[in-house]
């Protein structure tokens, strides 16, 4: 039986759009990126060093979240500095990544707290 939740079906397009979202956060590296982001700001070179990723491909995967509007950029001096300004996108990326590594945690038998998950 299906439980009421008081809120009305989305249209098609918003559920699409949704899709579409999701399946940019489906990418391994593109989701490291969001959550590296969450934690602070960084530019191209920053990110790729931290996600592990080479510079052009990182690069690639933030012009696909910027065009999304799941992250945000701005020019300082010679450099763009991304962010993600979307407390929705950041709750999102922190409660699955960090629930999924807890459940990791859990059965290895070690605790598990991500630095930055929600919860």
């Amino acid at each position: 039986m299906a439980q009421d939740t008081g809120f009305q079906d989305p249209s098609g397009e918003v559920l699409a759009a949704a899709a579409t979202t999701f399946g940019l956060l489906s990418s391994a590296a593109r989701l490291h990126i969001v959550w590296a982001l969450a934690e602070g700001e960084s530019d191209v070179s920053g990110l790729a060093q931290r996600v592990g990723g080479a510079l052009p491909a990182v690069s690639q995967h933030l012009t696909k979240l910027k065009l999304a509007g799941l992250v945000r950029s701005r020019r300082e001096g010679r450099r763009q500095v991304y962010f993600v300004d979307d407390p929705d996108v950041v709750t999102v990326v922190q409660s699955m990544v960090g629930r999924l590594a807890e459940q990791e945690a859990a059965e290895a038998g070690r605790p598990g707290r991500l630095r930055g998950a929600g919860g």
